[in-house]
């Protein structure tokens, strides 16, 4: 009669048992790349759930003979556990066990508190009944293997496995599952982190459990039993170093969803590109230590040492011994494995910083010194060190130095950077960078870094640095000068000039870089050259008002666009991603198209909730903005098989279903495209831009960039198929020193990332569009050749602007050509 008085109060009460088999579990946000491979997750809980035909079978074997050895049996209550629990509560006044089978378990977890009380216990029972009736147990079984805690944030066993021993479930050894099916019954007291002896203990506990009901063999016993614990702290499995995407898809999902980005399952595949991102991680951070490097060894807190311990105490009462001590040389005779284990612990608080790496000095000579890191101890010999001449300041180095011991002893705590066959001495470097890859038809983000270490700084450069681009931004200037009557022959004088302009505050002297005024100069030389006063004069023309009509659709804030002749030399602060946007109208043939990162977003049953459709630079496409063929369904199946075609795309690749493929507007015409195009090649093929020839293609284009003082340097460059801009500056706007530039800081970063990121693409040479003729010109003139003249150079332009005037006398130039080389110059902005 109690019992059924209990049941008839409580059962009223009792939840719905079907609703576990929709139960939605606590799973952490996850961003991969386009490609699939995991980013980062973000999320108090780690969980992956996994179906019951993923648990291996011994997993299954040891959790059982741990927990519930009648599992299969009983009818979700051991009710010969209970009470002997129950007797055992009475005899001691303890509980030392619950008698809780896992399905009383899975409904303690899923829908009751931890409270230890009487009521709880009952509600617990029933529920178990309930569940048992509700589900088989394979399914009950898949809920508690998902759902159980297991120390250090895991939640569930493929959590788990992947925390302890950084590996899934199924790729375990016998005494790892037998560990991991161990650990419900005190998951925080007596993990193999926290407590190693008191989890051995537990693992062989388990492990003799399934010898006595023989699920495993003597010799797989004793095999498994004296395993040592291999488990250590694994975190969050990150396939690709990505933080600054990360955080920006982390912050994405907060203002969509609220907390409940971190713990409803959701899946963020990005746009970045696995092999590009891991490229430009390389090329940034080799970039940013090569500039380090050249400016000398500083001494900062990263050079502190840890002392070695000393030998034995001298108190010691040997007599033999204390002899031996008293002439004990300190410098080499010391505790080594104390000191060892102090060093070792040492590194293991420091994390790893890219190609940078902790390190222990432990041994100095003359040609070199030999250096701990956490696996293993290396030999780095003086030609990696001889870089490390005294820091001065920007500008000065101290003398060579002749031996290891210069700057390296032992105990001191150091960074090296990996190398393909050692390491080499590195310092963490106070110059910071960012790199930004578009792939311009759609303005996928292919790549970002926002900083050399976002361990040490989460302040995103890439998208929340203001700087000045300096003459990188020229080619805009430019542009809307070849959209206004302008053409690549046109000639600009290269002469002193003062501007009396209220709207700069004071009288304005600009100059170029070198002092030096060329006079006469043709639009392209002046660009490749990188001219300041030529790029004055023809804004000064244009008007800034109108220049600043034409560029702002390429992607910049008009509030951010100087509105006087500044503009001209890049003096409007803008980020590098916006800087990269603009570059993209260059690469895809004149049209505006807006950055993105998150491809789509899925939940955590691999339900799509969004799906970027983003506007596509098309060129081939018909952009008849007629009503009839607007309205026309024909018309607009005919705009997308274009769509596709100009893509590459088949049929099934966008299925029918889809939403219409919007076009990115043109905000530059084709043929005012190819002019600027082909001016922005000569900048790789015989202006600053020349390190770039390397890559040995014929589809670059881009500009480098330096500003007043050399406090950036910038290169934004491009092939049809990928537009990228790097940055390298000090955060406190400080100068990069005299010799700095766009051309050597910059430039070579960006080389080494467009190296790998175009490795498999093949070159496309942009075409030459209707309207555009190619005549042969006077080189200082820019008027037509005279026939027969030797020294006439072949210039483009558009139909209309054709010269019509011959040039009267035919120059022959020597060295001094104006498109000789022996002028060139670092560009800076004034």
């Amino acid at each position: 009669m109690v019992s059924l008085g209990i049941y008839l109060y409580l059962a009223p009460s009792l939840p719905d048992a079907e609703q576990l088999k929709d139960v939605d579990l606590q799973t952490p946000l996850r961003v991969y790349t386009e490609d699939g491979l995991l980013i980062s997750e973000f999320g108090e809980k780690r969980r992956s759930p996994i179906s019951f035909d993923e648990v291996p079978q011994q997993f299954i074997d040891a959790l059982l003979a741990s927990e519930d050895d009648a599992y299969f049996q009983h009818i979700g209550v051991d009710f010969k556990g209970l009470a002997r629990a129950a007797l055992e509560l009475i005899r001691t006044g303890r509980k030392k066990s619950g008698g809780s089978t896992i399905t009383m378990q899975v409904a303690k977890n899923y829908y009751l508190s931890s409270e230890k009380t009487f009521k709880r216990k009952f509600t617990e029972i029933l529920l178990a009944l309930k569940i048992e009736k509700a589900l088989s147990k394979q399914e009950i079984l898949e809920l508690y293997v998902n759902k159980i805690y297991l120390g250090k944030r895991a939640y569930g066993i493929q959590a788990a496995a992947r925390v302890y021993y950084g590996k899934t479930i199924d790729q375990l050894t016998l005494a790892q599952l037998a560990m991991i099916a161990g650990l419900p019954q005190a998951p925080s007291a007596a993990n193999p982190i926290n407590s190693p002896e008191r989890a051995i203990e537990r693992r062989n506990y388990v492990l003799a459990r399934m010898r006595t009901l023989d699920k495993i063999t003597d010799e797989q016993f004793q095999t498994a039993a004296r395993e040592p614990i291999s488990a250590r702290y694994h975190g969050p499995t990150s396939e690709v170093s990505a933080p600054y995407v990360a955080e920006m898809v982390r912050r994405d999902m907060i203002e969509r969803f609220g907390s409940e980005a971190y713990t409803a399952g959701y899946k963020v595949f990005t746009t970045v590109d696995a092999a590009r991102q891991q490229a430009a991680n390389l090329a940034l951070q080799r970039g940013l230590l090569s500039y380090d490097r050249d400016h000398g060894w500083r001494t900062t807190n990263d050079n502190r040492s840890v002392i070695p311990s000393e030998p034995l105490s001298l108190a010691h009462q040997d007599p033999v011994l204390q002899e031996w001590l008293a002439k004990a040389d300190p410098q080499q005779d010391i505790d080594w494995p104390q000191t060892l284990e102090q060093w070792r612990s040492t590194l293991n608080r420091r994390p790893d910083n890219g190609v940078l790496k902790p390190a222990m000095v432990t041994a100095v000579h003359n040609n070199g010194a030999w250096i701990l890191l956490k696996d293993s101890e290396y030999w780095l010999p003086f030609s990696r060190i001889e870089w490390a001449k005294r820091y001065v300041n920007v500008n000065v180095i101290g003398d060579p130095i002749k031996a290891a011991g210069d700057v390296l002893s032992r105990g001191q705590e150091i960074w090296v950077e990996q190398l393909g066959d050692g390491y080499r001495l590195a310092q963490f470097p106070e110059v910071e960078g960012s790199l930004v890859s578009l792939r311009p038809r759609d303005g996928a983000i292919q790549a970002l870094i926002g900083g050399f270490s976002a361990s040490s700084n989460e302040f995103n450069r890439a998208i929340q640095a203001d700087r000045q681009p300096g003459s990188s931004f020229k080619p805009f200037i430019y542009s809307a000068a070849l959209a206004n009557g302008f053409t690549p022959a046109s000639i600009i004088n290269d002469a002193p000039v003062v501007f009396e302009d209220a709207s700069l505050e004071s009288t304005w002297r600009p100059q170029n870089n070198s002092g030096k005024f060329y006079g006469p100069t043709r639009l392209r030389q002046a660009l490749y050259k990188s001219q300041n006063l030529v790029s004055i004069r023809i804004l000064k023309q244009m008007g800034a008002g109108k220049a600043i009509n034409f560029i702002e659709p390429f992607g910049f804030p008009r509030e951010k666009l100087s509105r006087d002749l500044s503009l001209a030399l890049g003096a409007s602060a803008v980020t590098p991603m916006e800087l990269a946007t603009g570059y993209a109208v260059l690469a895809n043939g004149g049209y505006a198209v807006k950055p993105y990162l998150i491809q789509r977003i899925e939940d955590d049953n691999n339900n799509v909730l969004y799906q970027a459709n983003p506007a596509i630079a098309c060129s081939d496409c018909d952009r008849n903005d007629n009503n009839d063929n607007n309205n026309d369904l024909d018309a607009q199946q005919a705009l997308e098989q274009q769509l596709r075609d100009s893509l590459g795309l088949t049929n099934e690749e966008q299925p029918a279903e889809q939403p219409k493929t919007p076009l990115a507007p043109q905000v530059m015409d084709s043929r005012t495209h190819f002019l600027m195009m082909s001016m922005l090649q000569d900048v790789v093929k015989r202006g600053t831009g020349r390190r770039a020839l390397v890559l040995k293609r014929n589809d670059l284009a881009g500009k480098t960039g330096t500003t007043n003082d050399q406090k950036d340097g910038w290169f934004s460059g491009f092939s049809p198929d990928l537009v990228t801009t790097v940055w390298v500056g000090f955060d406190q706007h400080v100068t990069l020193g005299r010799w700095a530039y766009g051309s050597n800081t910059a430039l070579p970063i960006w080389v080494d990332y467009m190296k790998e990121a175009l490795k498999d693409v093949p070159q496309r040479p942009y075409q030459q569009p209707e309207g555009v003729v190619s005549v042969r010109i006077d080189a200082e003139t820019g008027l037509l050749a005279a026939p027969g003249q030797s020294n006439a150079i072949f210039e483009y332009f558009r139909e209309e602007n054709v010269p019509q005037q011959p040039v009267k006398s035919a120059p022959a130039f020597g060295d001094d050509s104006p498109d000789s080389d022996a002028e060139l110059i670092p560009e800076q902005m004034f």
